[in-house]
């Protein structure tokens, strides 16, 4: 991560779906989850921004980038999926999920995944007056990678999930993106199952033990950072900070110092 790309490295599932994943840096191990349209790519800026205080594994969630995958999917081959990453970074991690990998990441320690510290970003639960702004599109988004719409997939799950308006949308379709989008459309279901149309598991989150911070974006919508902040209070000693940032995202260079002075003290 320090201007050369990390050499892949593979794990079994316990399926055994193979799983890939890249290290880098130095300390205690800290495993980065990507959320919808994310590889291992994705997480590599902010990787490298904590490599000179952890040990940093980003991986390929199944049926992304050089994982494999094994049908049919389902929530708890996902979490085997985290768990084998962390067996192979030492028996235990801290853990930080982005959006759809946050829930996947909390759901993953709320079953007792040997997780060390857990870091939230911006788990797309709906809370309060936000309940019904996304809705739970998993089987029309199954129906639609049947089929092989691809593009349709992608316009439905950023229109429903994301929530662009349509002409953002017909925009993105003349970019470059647009192809990339495509090409991991297949695992929009995956990310649409987890996060089961915004619905915030308090009961599954109430049995995490893990120390537990919750990080949202002052550019967010509010539906978002009250969804994040809602997470962390559903956690027993929970906390929550917002940061300052985009439309769900947060630069490496401010998110980094957060996550070190949480998940070291």
């Amino acid at each position: 991560m320090s201007g050369t790309t990390p050499t892949v490295e593979q794990v079994r599932s316990a399926d055994g779906t193979p799983i890939a994943f890249e290290r880098s840096g130095a300390g205690p191990a800290l495993v980065l989850v990507g959320g919808a349209f994310n590889d291992r790519n994705t997480t590599r800026a902010l990787g490298a921004a904590l490599a000179p205080d952890f040990t940093v594994f980003g991986y390929d969630r199944r049926g992304r980038g050089h994982s494999g995958d094994t049908a049919p999917y389902e929530i708890g081959r996902e979490i085997d999926d985290l768990a084998a990453v962390i067996a192979a970074a030492g028996g235990s991690a801290a853990v930080y999920g982005i959006s759809s990998g946050a829930v996947l990441a909390a759901l993953a320690t709320a079953q007792g995944l040997p997780v060390t510290g857990l870091v939230l970003f911006e788990p797309p639960f709906q809370v309060g007056s936000h309940m019904g702004v996304r809705k739970d599109i998993t089987a029309q988004l199954i129906e639609l990678i049947a089929a092989d719409d691809r593009d349709g997939a992608v316009e439905a799950f950023l229109t429903t999930s994301v929530g662009l308006p349509p002409q953002a949308v017909a925009g993105m379709r003349t970019q470059p993106i647009w192809g990339s989008l495509t090409a991991i459309a297949h695992t929009l279901p995956y990310d649409a199952a987890i996060t089961a149309g915004g619905r915030l598991p308090a009961d599954r989150l109430a049995a995490i033990t893990a120390p537990t911070l919750a990080v949202d974006s002052t550019g967010s919508p509010q539906w978002l950072r009250d969804g994040s902040r809602a997470a962390a209070e559903a956690v027993p000693g929970g906390r929550s900070v917002s940061l300052d940032g985009g439309n769900h995202e947060v630069p490496p260079t401010t998110l980094a110092p957060t996550l070190r002075e949480f998940l070291l003290g």
